[in-house]
This record gives structure tokens, C-alpha cells and sequence, in this order.
């Protein structure tokens, strides 16, 4: 098997990347634009935070939150019901030669960040920073 001569390593590849971020942009924008036939998921604000792609292109996984970080898997349900029409108006825009399969997963990153957030005010670990 020949081996790529562009990307070496386990990270994403830089076309990898760039279709997510255009995917990303694109579910932002007809998300928010609330263009999909659902009032259910009209109703809602999402926010993605990140889209990651397969290495073929053919599965997208989105990470997704809704503002506020309540109904979280109320969103991801609705996503999950409407994912034909967001594939079709995906693949409509980017004129991509296939459309993703999309998948939905919850944001974790906000959580993250307030753990980690905590751990820094504690008082210990503020003196072993300070020192």
C-alpha cells in the first residue's frame, strides 16, 4: 500500500480539517438561520463547537451544545431527526462530490474548561503555581 506523502502521523490530515471547519460553519449558519422544516429544532440555539470527519470524507461527527447547556439531549434527538435535510442542505452548499453521514455528539469542551477552571482557584494549587 503506498503511503501518503502529505500527512505523516494520527492527527487529521489538513483537507481532513478544512472540510470539517466548512461543514461547521455551514450546520452553524443553517442552524441558526433556522432553516430546517422543524419548529421543534427552530426553537433551540446550538452551538458547534467542533466538526471532525472520517479520513474518506464520508462521516462528519459534530459536537453540538445548546445555548445554555439545558435540553442537551432533547438537541442531540432532534439533530438525529432532522440529519437527512441537514446532509442535503450540507452537501447543497459545499457542492462536497459525497454528503456526510452526520453524527451528533455532545460538547464536552465547556465542561472541561470549568473543571478545569475550579482546579485553578483552589488555594493549593494556586500556591504551587505562584511559587
Amino acid at each position: 500500500m503506498a503511503k501518503n506523502k502529505f500527512h505523516d502521523g494520527p492527527g487529521p490530515s489538513q483537507r481532513q480539517l478544512r472540510v470539517g471547519e466548512l461543514i461547521r460553519r455551514t450546520l452553524s449558519e443553517v442552524l441558526s438561520r433556522a432553516e430546517i422544516h422543524d419548529p421543534d429544532l427552530n426553537r433551540i440555539s446550538v452551538t458547534v463547537g467542533e466538526v471532525r470527519t472520517s479520513s474518506d470524507l464520508k462521516i462528519a461527527t459534530a459536537y453540538v451544545m445548546p445555548l445554555g447547556g439545558e435540553g442537551r439531549n432533547d438537541v442531540i434527538a432532534l439533530l438525529a431527526r432532522n440529519k437527512g435535510e441537514l446532509r442535503r442542505l450540507i452537501g447543497k452548499r459545499l457542492e462536497l462530490k459525497y454528503a456526510p453521514d452526520l453524527r451528533f455528539r455532545l460538547d464536552e469542551t465547556f465542561d472541561q474548561m470549568d473543571e478545569t477552571r475550579r482546579l485553578f482557584a483552589q488555594e493549593k494549587v494556586r500556591r504551587d503555581v505562584e511559587d
